[in-house]
């Protein structure tokens, strides 16, 4: 047990819940270098998310009500924007995704900021919003990457692995910090229940897990993060939740997540503005 203080949450709550989805659609890999217009079920595959697995998701986040993040690439916000505005009208948060999710690791700070400014102008365009958050959809950024978040009005960041407690990271330049809300890959969908053909993903054994085995283990990471009076925040993907088997698998984990009473279930947004106040002082 790690002798560092616990993490406070807003009274009487003891914990923190911040549900996230990462509505990709068909951006990615295959989208950047071309291969999508050679395999087109992969775009029928990414296509899923938005125009089908999204309603049914936030019909689920309603009956629960489960304040949600959405990342979404701009992209996907310029081809599906009726159902973007479905998740603003609803009530959840919208939140910076790249935009046809670049690793940004790849890009110069040059090509970052273009990304990030085509981004602010679609989401204002078709949101009307300016979004607080971000998430890398690499995973990774270069050291210049925070400093041109704070630039583009981004006051936090949901993109790293390295811890399971909010943390602030200093921008040279800015008297804010920048909020980190580190994720877990063991939240993250994409390693239990995605199946590709080409390439095999994952590979060897069984192309997917057992549904019940994965709320299983969902549920055990839940409990320990919350009992220990922490953060968790999901990686999951409503091409990969959001159909009609899985859905149920993520109705009963949101049963189990509710029968708590001691957890903040909050958006990511609500996260870095309580973690700013708690602190970072000047």
């Amino acid at each position: 047990m790690s002798s560092s203080p616990r993490p406070t949450w807003p009274a009487p709550h003891k914990a923190c819940l911040a549900l996230a989805f990462d509505l990709d659609g068909p951006t990615g890999d295959a989208m950047l270098n071309g291969s999508i217009w050679q395999k087109p079920e992969y775009f029928g595959f990414g296509g899923y998310g938005p125009y089908r697995a999204l309603p049914r998701l936030l019909d689920l986040l309603d009956a629960f009500r489960l304040p949600t993040t959405f990342f979404v690439p701009a992209w996907v916000v310029e081809n599906w924007p009726k159902q973007c505005q479905a998740i603003v009208e609803r009530g959840h948060e919208v939140a910076y995704h790249g935009y046809k999710h670049e690793s940004f690791y790849a890009l110069t700070l040059e090509q970052q900021k273009d990304v990030m400014k085509r981004c602010r102008e679609v989401f204002w365009n078709h949101l009307n919003i300016r979004a607080e958050g971000f998430r890398t959809p690499s995973g990774d950024w270069h050291t210049e990457t925070p400093a041109m978040l704070v630039e583009a009005g981004v006051t936090y960041s949901s993109s790293m692995r390295g811890d399971d407690r909010p943390y602030l990271v200093k921008v040279p330049g800015f008297d804010t910090p920048l909020v980190e809300i580190p994720g877990r890959w063991e939240m993250d969908d994409y390693a239990s229940l995605a199946y590709t053909r080409a390439p095999d993903f994952p590979s060897g054994l069984d192309r997917t897990a057992s549904y019940e085995l994965t709320l299983d283990n969902w549920c055990r990471e839940y409990d320990g993060a919350m009992d220990e009076g922490l953060c968790l925040t999901t990686l999951f993907h409503p091409k990969i939740t959001g159909k009609p088997g899985r859905i149920l698998l993520l109705e009963k984990l949101f049963e189990h997540m509710r029968r708590r009473d001691d957890v903040w279930f909050a958006t990511c947004a609500d996260v870095a503005q309580w973690w700013l106040k708690e602190h970072h002082h000047d």
